[in-house]
């Protein structure tokens, strides 16, 4: 029989006067109905793990509930602390809060192949967290590195510096053959994350860049400063914490594109000297008709 405890992030918490209440990974508080069965049993029970819960006619919480409750005993089944004891189990397994011997773990990027390019500052820890959560990790250097029968899910470009002129214009045709299409780099003091584009229409790196020549003055200064007119960077480059961080909110990006969460169309900025982000939203830009005469 299998052992069963309680699920990572879940705990019993006692309440003086009040008995016991489950503490769900999201921070929710429900109410547990012992019934018959003393608080300190069910604790026992559920952290110790006593056997798998089985099917005993539980009562299953409904989504969203205030409460574990434990319905009418099953036929046959005795009226025992150790039954009560038994259908609670089943009503913690039945709502999620219960993890099995032997279960396997999943991250959120199981099953997800992530192609990395770019500088090693920050690909190094993309690659290290995206691991960490179940995914499977390709490096390249090039786009053309990547061979054509094995395409990967999503695309990260990653880069400690102001990206080239021209160099992603072929990356941002990936959403439209289903590859997921994720970049950064960084300009002078600050990093930019551009959103994950995942379809035909979401943001590309193109949108961006007139998306932020349209919102500034300067436009014209900064046209040339990505065309490469201007002297060498000087940095700073890069931290350790920076680029961690920098890794962190790209795989948070990557973890909610895995899991249906994704689409947040915002334009995020880490200043590199003090590790303050904030973010804008940004919105493709609509494709018009050439003008004639």
């Amino acid at each position: 029989m299998a052992t069963a405890r309680l699920a990572p992030g879940v705990a019993l918490v006692t309440v003086p006067g009040q008995g016991l209440a489950v503490r769900t990974p999201d921070g929710e508080f429900l109410r547990v109905d012992t019934g018959t069965a003393a608080p300190d049993a069910v604790v026992e029970r559920l952290t110790r793990g006593h056997g798998s819960p089985g099917d005993t006619g539980a009562q299953v919480p409904a989504q969203g509930s205030a409460s574990v409750g434990v319905g009418p005993s099953a036929p046959g089944t005795p009226d025992a602390p150790d039954g009560e004891l038994q259908r609670l189990a089943a009503a913690f397994d039945s709502a999620g809060y219960l993890a099995h011997e032997g279960d396997g773990t999943r991250g959120p990027l199981a099953g997800r192949t992530v192609a990395v390019l770019g500088d090693d500052v920050l690909t190094e820890p993309l690659t290290r967290f995206v691991r960490a959560e179940g995914g499977e990790v390709r490096r390249a250097k090039r786009l053309t590195d990547l061979p054509d029968e094995q395409s990967p899910d999503v695309v990260v470009w990653c880069l400690d510096s102001r990206v080239p002129q021209g160099l992603w214009d072929e990356a941002d045709r990936l959403p439209a053959d289903g590859t997921g299409w994720l970049r950064c780099h960084r300009e002078g003091t600050t990093a930019w994350l551009e959103p994950l584009a995942a379809a035909p229409g979401d943001v590309t790196s193109a949108d961006v860049r007139l998306r932020r020549l349209a919102a500034t003055p300067a436009h014209r200064e900064l046209a040339a400063y990505w065309a490469g007119s201007c002297t060498d960077d000087t940095g700073p480059a890069h931290t350790a914490a920076s680029a961690a961080l920098t890794a962190c909110l790209l795989t948070a990006d990557l973890i909610a594109w895995a899991v249906g969460r994704g689409g947040a169309r915002r334009l995020r900025r880490v200043d590199l000297r003090d590790l303050t982000v904030d973010e804008h939203t940004v919105l493709p830009v609509p494709a018009v008709a050439p003008l004639t005469r």
